[in-house]
């Protein structure tokens, strides 16, 4: 069995449109639950790794300090919507190498401080420039699907309802109502042909795991932790953006902790938009190229169904802020396989996984990719609610 590291603890915020909640008291209240969680002294975190994206320069350093964190290495990572999970992935690597013996990985974003909607398209970009914003990259997927593999409207419209079915149970989530595939579909068009209820809001909140080395008593395993940056892409490509750096990443955190995908028993992964889950669940192995939509019409994705796909909701309705979204995909996992996570437990839960994928940068198959395999502690917690 393989296990590069251990997550001792893991801690959250709410996740919503909190404009009047700085950073500092965001990073205050999900730091101090995973340190209570681990049962260390905040003096123990020999080193922090931070992902943010919009974050002021500094925040990590200036909210950390009046928890009694200072003096000691804080490295903040920018890697799009997966640099949190970024920060987890360096934080496991310092761990198995012996460099550090505790670590906090912290994720954070203050979305609302930015934005009051979609994220506008970054102008230098050659997309950018032409107006393409990840709504635009995505509803041009979906469309490719349909006509490639004849998705439905209401298999992608059945991404939304389920995720939002899974959020009603999780008391975190932005959005707390489960729509029917008619209302989602009836929802305004934002990029044809994913309307509203299809694409994730923006969110503030932070997200932090205290790291332990492997073997330590009580603590999630993680097995293994993949890192990869997408590969050039441009029109001569067969598959659509992003479905090849989230296959690749995958292939090597299975092969490090020596499993396949038919063996995990429940993943969190990015949905930031429908169709975004379905090119990931191909991409992750759980079915075939063009199978995705079939796949959560099925229920295989549901909870009860054999294989959960985000039973915190995802994006689409916990949100996504977008440094702090990995995190979140950790501490969730991370409860399930203890046996924690209240009305949405994943029955059995032994093995996990989390994928975020970051992107878009013109000609790049996703600026960053992380899959990560967790794999339950020896013993599960008791079951309440998170």
């Amino acid at each position: 069995m393989t296990e590069i590291a251990t997550i001792s603890g893991v801690g959250t915020t709410n996740f919503g449109k909190q404009p009047n909640i700085p950073a500092r008291e965001l990073v205050w209240q999900a730091v101090s639950e995973a340190i209570l969680n681990a049962k260390i002294n905040p003096k123990q975190i020999d080193a922090v790794f931070a992902g943010t994206v919009f974050g002021d320069p500094g925040v990590a350093t200036r909210s950390l300090q009046q928890l009694g964190i200072d003096g000691v290495p804080i490295i903040t990572i920018e890697n799009a919507c997966a640099s949190s999970t970024s920060a987890f992935h360096e934080g496991c690597a310092s761990i198995s190498t012996g460099r550090y013996e505790t670590v906090l990985a912290l994720g954070i974003e203050t979305m609302t401080a930015s934005f009051s909607g979609a994220i506008p398209p970054i102008l230098s970009d050659p997309e950018g420039a032409q107006g393409f914003a990840m709504p635009a990259l995505y509803g041009m997927s979906a469309t490719r699907y349909q006509h490639e593999f004849g998705v439905t409207n209401s298999q992608l419209a059945a991404v939304s309802v389920k995720n939002h079915g899974h959020g009603q149970n999780n008391s975190r989530a932005q959005h707390q109502k489960t729509p029917t595939i008619t209302e989602v579909l009836e929802s305004p068009m934002i990029s044809s042909p994913l309307t509203l209820l299809q694409c994730c809001s923006i969110a503030d909140a932070a997200a932090a795991a205290v790291l332990r080395p492997a073997g330590t008593p009580g603590g999630v395993r993680v097995r293994s932790s993949s890192l990869k940056s997408g590969g050039l892409w441009d029109q001569r490509s067969e598959l659509v953006w992003g479905w090849q750096i989230v296959a690749d990443t995958s292939r090597a955190a299975y092969e490090q902790a020596g499993v396949s995908a038919q063996d995990v028993d429940v993943f969190e992964v990015h949905d930031a938009f429908t169709i975004g889950e379905i090119i990931t669940t191909e991409a992750l192995g759980l079915t075939e190229l063009g199978g995705g939509g079939r796949l959560v019409e099925s229920g295989h994705t549901s909870i009860g169904g054999s294989q959960p796909v985000n039973p915190s909701g995802g994006l689409l309705s916990r949100g996504h802020p977008l440094g702090a979204t990995g995190l979140a995909q950790i501490a969730e996992i991370a409860w399930q396989l203890r046996g924690e996570a209240g009305p949405r437990q994943v029955a059995d839960a032994r093995l996990g996984v989390v994928e975020t994928m970051g992107g878009g940068t013109a000609g790049v198959d996703g600026n960053a990719c992380v899959v990560t395999v967790l794999e339950s502690p020896a013993v599960q917690g008791s079951s309440t609610s998170k």
